[in-house]
Protein backbone atom coordinates (compact mmCIF):
# COMPACT_ATOMS: atom_id res chain seq x y z
CA UNK A 1 0.00 0.00 0.00
CA UNK A 2 1.64 3.15 -1.11
CA UNK A 3 1.09 6.47 1.77
CA UNK A 4 -1.39 9.37 0.80
CA UNK A 5 0.30 12.49 -0.39
CA UNK A 6 -0.57 15.49 1.48
CA UNK A 7 -0.58 18.81 0.56
CA UNK A 8 1.74 20.79 2.73
CA UNK A 9 2.66 24.26 0.57
CA UNK A 10 3.32 26.09 -2.65
CA UNK A 11 6.47 26.62 -4.40
CA UNK A 12 5.60 30.17 -4.32
CA UNK A 13 5.37 30.22 -0.06
CA UNK A 14 9.21 29.02 -0.13
CA UNK A 15 10.06 32.43 -1.42
CA UNK A 16 13.48 33.38 -2.42
CA UNK A 17 14.75 31.89 0.73
CA UNK A 18 14.22 28.57 -1.34
CA UNK A 19 12.98 26.69 2.59
CA UNK A 20 10.27 26.74 4.44
CA UNK A 21 9.19 24.94 7.74
CA UNK A 22 5.67 23.33 7.34
CA UNK A 23 3.75 20.81 9.94
CA UNK A 24 2.58 17.19 8.83
CA UNK A 25 0.54 15.17 11.17
CA UNK A 26 2.22 16.89 14.20
CA UNK A 27 5.65 16.92 12.56
CA UNK A 28 7.65 19.78 12.10
CA UNK A 29 9.12 19.21 8.02
CA UNK A 30 12.00 21.65 6.41
CA UNK A 31 11.57 21.51 2.66
CA UNK A 32 14.39 22.91 1.05
CA UNK A 33 14.43 23.63 -2.99
CA UNK A 34 17.90 23.14 -5.32
CA UNK A 35 18.49 22.75 -8.43
CA UNK A 36 14.34 23.19 -9.19
CA UNK A 37 13.60 20.14 -7.09
CA UNK A 38 11.94 20.45 -3.21
CA UNK A 39 13.06 18.40 -0.63
CA UNK A 40 11.57 17.68 2.43
CA UNK A 41 13.57 16.15 5.83
CA UNK A 42 12.39 16.05 9.57
CA UNK A 43 13.30 19.53 10.97
CA UNK A 44 15.19 18.32 14.25
CA UNK A 45 18.52 17.40 13.36
CA UNK A 46 19.19 13.68 14.66
CA UNK A 47 22.65 14.98 16.40
CA UNK A 48 20.90 17.33 19.01
CA UNK A 49 17.35 18.49 17.50
CA UNK A 50 18.19 21.74 15.76
CA UNK A 51 15.99 23.02 13.15
CA UNK A 52 17.31 22.36 10.19
CA UNK A 53 14.72 24.62 8.86
CA UNK A 54 17.21 27.44 10.50
CA UNK A 55 20.27 26.21 8.65
CA UNK A 56 22.04 26.72 5.19
CA UNK A 57 21.76 24.94 2.04
CA UNK A 58 25.05 24.96 0.21
CA UNK A 59 26.60 23.05 -2.61
CA UNK A 60 23.50 19.94 -2.14
CA UNK A 61 23.60 19.47 1.33
CA UNK A 62 21.63 21.25 3.75
CA UNK A 63 23.94 22.58 6.75
CA UNK A 64 22.59 21.95 10.52
CA UNK A 65 22.90 25.41 12.51
CA UNK A 66 23.77 23.41 15.60
CA UNK A 67 27.02 21.64 14.73
CA UNK A 68 27.16 22.35 10.89
CA UNK A 69 26.61 18.25 9.90
CA UNK A 70 25.98 18.36 6.51
CA UNK A 71 22.99 16.46 5.48
CA UNK A 72 22.86 15.32 1.68
CA UNK A 73 19.71 16.51 0.04
CA UNK A 74 19.06 13.75 -2.22
CA UNK A 75 19.72 10.66 0.65
CA UNK A 76 19.96 12.84 3.95
CA UNK A 77 23.48 11.25 4.88
CA UNK A 78 26.00 13.01 6.88
CA UNK A 79 29.15 10.82 5.60
CA UNK A 80 31.92 12.67 7.81
CA UNK A 81 29.54 10.97 11.03
CA UNK A 82 27.54 8.06 9.15
CA UNK A 83 24.01 9.31 10.14
CA UNK A 84 20.87 10.06 8.21
CA UNK A 85 18.52 12.56 8.60
CA UNK A 86 15.00 11.39 8.29
CA UNK A 87 13.73 12.62 4.54
CA UNK A 88 10.11 12.17 3.23
CA UNK A 89 9.24 11.54 -0.67
CA UNK A 90 8.57 15.13 -2.13
CA UNK A 91 6.67 16.29 -5.63
CA UNK A 92 5.52 18.93 -7.13
CA UNK A 93 2.47 19.11 -9.32
CA UNK A 94 2.17 21.86 -12.71
CA UNK A 95 0.34 24.73 -10.14
CA UNK A 96 3.63 24.54 -7.80
CA UNK A 97 1.84 22.59 -5.08
CA UNK A 98 3.96 20.70 -2.63
CA UNK A 99 3.30 17.32 -1.87
CA UNK A 100 4.78 14.86 0.87
CA UNK A 101 4.00 11.35 2.05
CA UNK A 102 3.72 11.31 5.76
CA UNK A 103 6.03 8.12 6.46
CA UNK A 104 9.91 9.14 5.67
CA UNK A 105 12.14 7.10 3.32
CA UNK A 106 14.06 4.42 5.10
CA UNK A 107 17.05 6.40 6.54
CA UNK A 108 19.05 2.88 6.66
CA UNK A 109 18.63 2.49 2.79
CA UNK A 110 19.57 5.81 2.12
CA UNK A 111 22.75 5.41 3.76
CA UNK A 112 23.59 2.28 2.16
CA UNK A 113 22.94 3.78 -1.26
CA UNK A 114 25.45 6.73 0.05
CA UNK A 115 27.96 4.01 0.65
CA UNK A 116 27.56 2.19 -2.68
CA UNK A 117 27.92 5.56 -4.38
CA UNK A 118 31.32 6.07 -2.83
CA UNK A 119 32.68 2.88 -3.88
Amino acid sequence: MTAEWVAVATVNEMGRRRKLRVELNDVAIALFQAGGRVYAFADLCVHQDRSLFKGTLLHGKVICPGHQWQFDLETGYEADQDRCQPTYPVRVDDAGTIYVQPTPKRPEAAAEAEQEARA
